[in-house]
């Protein structure tokens, strides 16, 4: 007898433990779907507020567009990251106000900023010469931020050296905006994203503490720091409490950079990544020959349909199915397109349930962010990945 995907639920016993992985278990779905609670975020964020003190929460929105999510952090008071006119045109159209938007991408085409000055927003990102001038043209007047270049990174996935400047730049770029006739108010940064724990700011900090201090020797009234994100989700190895962590990269950032007036955060896995549970479904298992050490283990979704962060097995996710219990083994795991890089772990294989097979269930744990953003439109005929909020 054949059963299909959306039946398989019915029989199964879950090892659930919320009403995430409750509903996740037993509701029906034909293609791999990205069921979010968006209380699993408001709680995030009032566990990072609490932490972060008079830190303002700019959210990343590119980590989950989700109109539920944008919606309940406009009611709680959050402020907001944009990466592109889209974003900012979705966080306006759901209440935000301008002033609480900083359009932080550091290429931007002249007329999205021409869109943002008009549309209200007044903070701006840069780190290179011409995209001050674009500003300078297209949003005259404007307060502007540079992005300082991280290069001591203990990130689990490091942001390399696509964003920010170097010291002498970032001096040359403050003085540059003020001859443009902008507003620097101060630099940005981004640690690297899944930083797990506190303590790894600090290399990073020591470093830009003194980028600060230059510039306010050199005559420079700073009052904006720009934290970026960082705050981690748990993927199997140990994080610190939301709170505790934020706590303590505050703790840090006072030590070396004094009170300011303004910071920012931007928080994007950190707070809506266990607000998020996948559900897909085992398409095969199979051994390439009799001497193969291990099973493959071929999902309904791979890399290019929301798991792009298994790029260089960087983010672990942890899985869930009916059959945890059952004696398990080493799994290399791979999407079902037919591109051979659509493999999500090779290197260090995952231990999965022996006994797994074609149509089991399974469930991706703390996929709220960066998955349906990742996912593409129609690779291969592959849907792309559905959204659920209950």
């Amino acid at each position: 007898m054949t059963v299909h995907f959306a039946e398989a639920a019915a029989s199964a016993r879950f090892p659930v433990t919320n009403r995430l992985e409750q509903y996740c278990a037993h509701a029906a779905f034909d293609k791999p779907t990205l069921v979010l609670d968006v209380d699993r975020v408001e709680t995030q964020y009032h566990a990072l507020k609490a932490g972060l003190g008079h830190a303002d929460i700019h959210y990343a929105v590119k980590a989950n567009p989700a109109r539920a999510i944008i919606e309940r952090l406009v009611r709680l008071g959050a402020h907001f990251d944009a990466a592109s006119r889209g974003e900012i045109e979705l966080c306006l159209s759901l209440g935000a106000r301008p002033e609480t938007i900083s359009y932080g991408n550091t290429v931007k085409l002249a007329r999205d900023i021409a869109f943002a000055h008009q549309a209200g927003i007044t903070l701006f990102s840069a780190d290179a010469e011409e995209e001050l001038e674009k500003i300078a043209e297209h949003a005259p007047g404007a307060q502007v931020y540079i992005r300082l270049i991280v290069e001591l990174s203990q990130a689990d996935w490091p942001l390399s050296r696509k964003f920010g400047c170097d010291r002498d730049t970032a001096l040359r770029l403050l003085d540059h905006a003020k001859a443009l006739g902008l507003t620097p108010v101060g630099f940005s940064f981004h640690v690297g994203s899944q930083t797990r724990q506190a303590a790894m700011w600090g290399p990073t900090l020591d470093q830009l503490g003194k980028i600060w201090d230059a510039a306010r020797d050199a005559g420079h009234a700073l009052t904006l720091l720009n934290i970026g994100g960082g705050f981690p989700a748990f993927y199997g190895e140990a994080i610190e409490a939301p709170t505790d962590y934020a706590a303590r990269v505050m703790e840090q950032v006072t030590a070396r950079f004094g009170h300011v007036a303004r910071v920012m955060a931007e928080p994007g896995r950190g707070l809506v990544a266990e607000a998020g549970m996948i559900v897909a479904e085992v398409v095969l298992v199979s051994r390439k020959s009799e001497r193969d050490m291990h099973r493959w283990v071929y999902l309904s979704i791979g890399r290019f349909s929301g798991l792009a962060e298994t790029e260089g097995e960087a983010i672990r996710y942890q899985f869930v199915t009916a059959r945890d219990g059952d004696p398990v083994g080493p799994c290399i795991m791979a999407g079902p397109s037919c591109d051979s890089a659509d493999v999500l772990y090779e290197k260090r294989p995952m231990n999965l349930p022996l006994t797994l097979k074609s149509g089991d269930r399974i469930l991706i744990r703390n996929t709220g962010a960066y998955t349906s953003t990742y996912s593409s439109v129609c690779f291969n005929g592959f849907p792309p990945l559905d959204v659920v909020v209950i």
